[in-house]
């Protein structure tokens, strides 16, 4: 997609980042969690411990059918849950990350992201790896806990890669990678703007059978509609092509605007189609909010999925939140 010339921040200040969002983020959301910080890492850490008879008020989906038939006698599956559960964020840092016609580009957003989530996790034992993308895969760090862990994560993301070559992201490279490398089920946080030639969306259905995966789509407002400011140059941050385009023709903006929502509604599809959870971020966001909205989000689909609430109100929240 082309975006306007966007001047290159400057690297952040690691420990001074962590400590502003640990009063302004961190801490709020520990608190405003209650201790369910655990609806962000749902579905890891579960080992099938014993079987035993159906009770009344049981799980229907825990029950074993292979044995139920065999016995003639309905059994649930009991599990026991892994206090030390591990997030993986696979971080995609290409150049078109760089953009944000505000104060913040869409890569400052990613680090505050991964930050917040990686402190909150870690904090509770939890521990956290991450895998980066330029060009390539270009680091692999191994999940641990701990505040060293999170400047660690923080450090490597604010570094600022040497001029990348021109060519697309290839989403795929990355999305392939976790499935290499990650092989414990966990919970994997797919953080990028998914401005990436065709092909991904395979590798993420494939990623999210064996992981709790949720996506995390990167945007800036301007990307969606362009206002009146003239004579613009539109610079492809993948390849460099530059274009001069009249933004005061109301027939260019409209056609646009067109084409920016056919790309959300498809790309929005196929994360649906993918069977992941999705998080819109925009570089204007605020980022506590767009945290406790998904995580409200994933408290009512586990009562959805135990039965709980109406599915037409879930289809609704789910609107609300995207």
């Amino acid at each position: 997609m082309n975006t306007p010339v966007s001047p290159r921040p400057e690297a952040a200040d690691s420990e001074g980042l962590l400590r502003r969002l640990e009063w302004t983020a961190i801490r709020r959301l520990d608190g405003l969690l209650q201790g369910d910080y655990r609806t962000l890492m749902r579905g890891a850490g579960l080992d099938l411990a014993d079987l035993r008879e159906y009770q009344h008020h049981d799980d229907v989906r825990h029950i074993d059918w292979n044995v139920t038939a065999r016995l003639q006698q309905p059994y649930v599956r009991q599990f026991t849950e892994d206090r030390e559960l591990a997030a993986w964020f696979l971080i995609d840092l290409s150049p078109s990350l760089d953009f944000g016609s505000g104060t913040r580009a869409k890569r400052g957003i990613a680090v505050e992201f991964v930050t917040a989530l990686a402190q909150l996790l870690s904090r509770h034992g939890n521990r956290v790896g991450a895998m980066f993308y330029g060009s390539a895969v270009e680091a692999v760090i191994p999940p641990r806990s701990g505040r060293r862990q999170v400047l660690h994560l923080l450090q490597r993301m604010a570094q600022r890669p040497a001029e990348a070559p021109p060519g697309a992201t290839q989403l795929r490279d990355l999305l392939i990678a976790g499935q290499r490398i990650v092989k414990r089920r966990s919970t994997v946080f797919v953080i990028s703007d998914f401005i990436s030639p065709p092909g991904w969306e395979q590798a993420l259905a494939e990623l999210s059978r064996r992981h709790d995966v949720t996506a995390v789509r990167l945007f800036d407002p301007l990307e969606m509609e362009l206002p009146d400011l003239g004579l613009v140059t539109l610079r492809d941050a993948e390849t460099g092509e530059q274009l001069l385009v009249d933004t005061h023709d109301a027939g260019f903006r409209a056609r646009f605007a067109a084409a920016a929502r056919a790309r959300e509604e498809a790309l929005l599809s196929s994360l649906a189609q993918a069977g992941v959870d999705t998080l819109e971020l925009a570089t204007d966001d605020d980022l506590l909010d767009a945290i406790l909205r998904f995580a409200d989000l994933r408290r009512q689909r586990a009562r959805l999925a135990s039965g709980g609430a109406p599915a037409h109100l879930m289809r609704n929240e789910a609107r609300r939140v995207s």
